[in-house]
């Protein structure tokens, strides 16, 4: 099974931007907790702070892979063409935020993604990423 996460803007900042919100781990070490747990899926990791760089991923592995992990962070509200990108895949995405963005600002409440994933899992903080990988098992 393959299965990739695609993070969006600012989420490289994972561990040092906004810690009482986003936690105080790196993604490098949350992606090594995944790897390490679900050792017997092929697990990959994609990460842009550029638009255009998710859609081209999304349809890079949109085709051939299991699933998709998409945090789409800031880019999920605002982002027409990943919205389109998702629906125009066969791949099942599941759309993931680590917090809960409907207690957050209203603009946080609009999704271009969720409409055309396979589910939606925010709140949870980085439980949010195991919690989606399950539901591909």
């Amino acid at each position: 099974m393959k299965i990739i996460i695609i993070n969006g803007p600012n989420l490289n900042l994972l561990g040092k931007r906004e810690p009482e919100v986003y936690g105080s781990e790196t993604f490098e070490a949350i992606f090594n907790n995944l790897q390490n747990k679900f050792s017997e899926i092929e697990l990959t990791y994609f990460q842009s702070n550029i638009e255009g760089e998710i859609i081209d991923k999304l349809h890079e592995v949109g085709f051939d892979y299991d699933g998709v992990i998409l945090n789409a962070a800031a880019y999920t509200h605002t982002s027409v063409g990943i919205g389109d990108a998702v629906k125009g895949i066969e791949t099942p995405v599941v759309e993931v935020h680590i917090s809960n963005v409907q207690a957050r600002e209203e603009f946080r409440h609009q999704s271009f993604v969720s409409a055309n994933a396979k589910g939606v899992i925010f709140g949870f903080g980085i439980k949010g990423y195991d919690l989606a990988i399950q539901s591909f098992l």
